[in-house]
Order: C-alpha cells, then structure tokens, then sequence
C-alpha cells in the first residue's frame, strides 16, 4: 500500500478500489450460466485463430434472438468450426449446431443439481469480491492510522474518516449482496 498525504486521497483511493471490485463482482455475475441466452457467457472462451487465442465477440457479433438461443456470426466464415469446437471444449456443457455461416448455441435449462452448483459458486465468488472490499478498508484504515500517528491529522479527524471508510464499505458490500441475491434468484428460476 503505498502511503497516502491526506484523509482525502486515502478515501478517494479506498473509494475507486471498493467500486473497481463491485465492477469485478458485475462482469463475474454476467459469466454465470442462468437458462437465459446472454453473451456475456462465452466472454471466457477463446478461440484458436490462425494459432492466436481470440475471444469469441472480437471474431463476430454474438446476439441471442431468443430467450434460450446465442447466435454467433463470424465475420470471416473460415472461423465457424473453430468457434463451434472451442464452444464444445469449454466446461460450460454448451453443444452448438453451425451451418457453415453462423454457430447456433441453445441454452439448455440447467439441472435443479447443476442451479445449485451454480448457486454454490455465486457464494464462493461473493465471499471473495467481500472479502477483497474487507481488505480494501483494511488498507484505508491503515493508512488513515498511519495519518494520525505522524500527526499530519488530528484524532477527530481520524474518527470521522474511519466513520465515513466504514459507511462507503457498507454501501459497497450491499451492492455486492443485492447483485448477488438479484442473481441467486434468476438462477434458480425454473422456466
């Protein structure tokens, strides 16, 4: 942690770094496999390309024209049996179908045994984007610790930064509850 100059930057820092792990904790969610055809899913998934791994959305456009379906349209139609095969490889339990021009990719509705793998998983994902904002206000605290105990701010000064580092951690946590809960409860709808 490098050492902070004002209560100011600390808390500014504390602030980008505590937003940076619920942007983090938003991008692993759109990862997760609900029954719903979201493009996000296959952000993951890379594509061997001329002997270069190239994500999915950068070798076509990805669109789900239906609830349970993702169609991919490569921009080059040489890339649709290596788009079909890397989609096959992945663990997500995928099983594309393409037509020379375009890969089509149903969703199949998870398992009520694969939800609550799913499910698990978003716990183990929280707990660790929880504990990154844990440890983010950890730092901060030291930091404003360290302010008050070189005496460049007064202990008054000191209370009301923790105060105010303990509120900001609190609303972050909560952002990560509420996306998680949000999400918890799309996974285990059953269509």
């Amino acid at each position: 942690m490098t050492t902070m100059g004002t209560v100011k930057e600390a808390m500014a820092a504390g602030r980008t770094r505590m937003e940076k792990a619920v942007d983090d904790f938003r991008k692993e969610l759109g990862t997760l496999r609900t029954g719903r055809a979201n493009a996000s899913i296959l952000d993951a998934i890379r594509v061997d390309y001329h002997g270069t791994p190239i994500p999915v959305n950068q070798l076509g456009t990805v669109m789900a024209p239906e609830a349970t379906l993702l169609v991919i349209s490569p921009w080059d139609p040489s890339a649709v049996p290596l788009i079909d095969k890397a989609i096959r490889s992945s663990d997500l339990g995928l099983n594309p179908t393409n037509d020379g021009k375009v890969v089509r990719v149903p969703m199949p509705a998870p398992t009520e045994e694969r939800r609550k793998e799913i499910v698990k998983h978003l716990h183990k994902v929280l707990e660790n984007h929880r504990t990154a904002v844990r440890n983010i206000r950890r730092d901060i605290k030291e930091a404003i610790d360290k302010l008050e105990k070189d005496k460049k701010i007064s202990q008054d000064e000191q209370k009301r930064a923790l105060d105010e580092l303990e509120k900001i951690a609190h609303a972050e946590t909560k952002k990560i509850e509420d996306l998680s809960a949000a999400k918890e409860k799309e996974i285990l709808e059953i269509r």
